[in-house]
């Protein structure tokens, strides 16, 4: 929660009104290298969500995260009871949605978000080698009106762009921010 990526976007978020609430998974905290199973990466989602429904009751809520934490939120959301899991969660969004391992294009990550039934916002790098965009479009446009998907040209999984793209890393948080502060301004109104 404290790496540059998660502090920035935090402060890019907050320009644009929206608040967050970053958190650890437990192997993070205790400085291992292997992630928790994920039951425990699931449980500390919820913990997270009903945390942040907790500290701001009156704000509408969207949970995600970066990579594994915004995969580990998509199944979260898929867990039952749903007024359990993630109650009052209005959408999700996946800062770099891991579809499959580094340039190991695969589906299979995803077979889940079917039973996901909020709606949910992938933004992903145009250069992301763990989501292949041949194979996350056609996902996005299976799951109806759920899915948005916004591609950020030039960016990698960690949405480093190449200095051909004429933007910066910092322009790129801005406009990670901005379209994810679009989306849920549009969300709410429906």
């Amino acid at each position: 929660m404290t790496h540059p990526f998660m502090e920035n976007l935090s402060a890019e978020l907050a320009i644009v009104g929206i608040a967050t609430l970053r958190y650890q998974f437990p192997y993070m905290e205790q400085r291992r290298r292997v992630p928790d199973p994920p039951a425990v990466l699931t449980a500390t989602v919820v913990a997270a969500a009903q945390a942040a429904q907790q500290a701001a009751p009156d704000l509408p809520l969207l949970a995600g995260g970066k990579s594994m934490g915004g995969r580990m939120t998509s199944q979260a959301a898929t867990r039952q009871p749903q007024a359990v899991a993630l109650d009052g969660v209005r959408g999700l969004v996946f800062f770099g949605f891991p579809l499959h391992p580094p340039n190991r294009p695969s589906t299979k990550r995803a077979d889940y978000l079917a039973s996901v039934t909020i709606r949910m916002y992938f933004l992903q790098g145009m250069r992301d080698t763990l989501a292949d965009l041949h194979l996350l479009r056609p996902i996005c446009t299976n799951l109806g009106s759920r899915p948005t998907l916004h591609i950020i040209e030039s960016a990698d999984h960690s949405f480093h762009v190449l200095k051909s793209s004429k933007k910066t890393d910092a322009e790129v948080l801005r406009e990670l921010a901005q379209t994810t502060a679009a989306w849920a301004h549009k969300i709410q109104k429906q």
